[in-house]
Parts: structure tokens; sequence; C-alpha cells
């Protein structure tokens, strides 16, 4: 795997990010959970955790937030005035860096550079759900360093 860099993005992506429309990062967020959850990912007790509970992520060095919930057997962005059961915010690397399984929440939490907030179970039950996604392989094999 490639080793991503700690950097930040510069100021003008946060101020750019911000301005434009966060329902398209929402609407990506949901789509690829609702693969995952076709994949059964979830288990039953997860998804009963995860119904109805607003879960927001914010990516602060770009300005953007992504906000889902999860209805009716399916994740659906939601609206960005429902307040968050959860929020994570963190800055572009350390998501990739999660991504890519160089860093792990908790070690990004302790370092203070991943910041969770709210319903600490949910939480608990997220991070988890993080630690045990897979990259697709069409992204596994591009993220392979080019010998």
């Amino acid at each position: 795997m490639i080793a991503v860099p700690e950097f930040s993005l510069p100021a003008p992506f946060r101020a750019l990010g911000s301005r434009l429309p966060q329902w398209p990062h929402s609407l990506a967020l949901a789509t690829a959970l609702n693969a995952a959850n076709r994949r059964e990912v979830f288990g039953a007790a997860e998804r009963d955790a995860l119904n109805g509970r607003v879960v927001r992520i914010r990516v602060l060095d770009a300005g953007i937030c992504a906000s889902i919930v999860f209805r009716g057997g399916r994740f659906r962005p939601a609206s960005s005035s429902e307040g968050p059961a959860l929020a994570f915010a963190a800055n572009a690397s350390a998501y990739l860096q999660m991504l890519v399984r160089q860093e792990d929440p908790d070690t990004l939490f302790f370092h203070r550079r991943l910041l969770i907030e709210g319903d600490t179970e949910l939480g608990l039950l997220v991070k988890n759900l993080l630690d045990r996604v897979e990259l697709p392989a069409w992204l596994r094999d591009r993220l392979q360093p080019q010998g």
C-alpha cells in the first residue's frame, strides 16, 4: 500500500468546499454504505443501532461534510438541519490513512487527529465497522506501489 503522509489541504480548499453544496458528499457516502450493506458487512444488531440515527462526517481541511441516516433498510443522505447522534471530524489525510489501513481510528483519536462527538456506544460501533470495511479490489490495486 502507498504510505499516506500527514498533511492539511491549503486554506482555499476549505473556503471553497464550505461554499459548495454538501448533499453530493452525503449521497456518495450513502451509496458506498449501501453497497457495503448489500455485501452484508453490517449485521442486524448494527443496523438496528444505526436505525434513525444521523451520523456526520466532516473533512475539516476540505470544508466538506456528509450526513447520513439509516432508515427503511437503507442509508440515505440526512438533512444538514438534523442534529447528529454521532459526528466525526478530521483532515483528509487522516481519513485516507484509515482507508488504506495505515492508521487505525483509535490511534488517530488518541493523537487528536480524529474528533468524535456524540453517542459513545454508537461511536464504538461505527469505529469497529470502519475497521471491518475492506477496500474494493479495483481501488486496492490502484493504491499498490508500482515497482
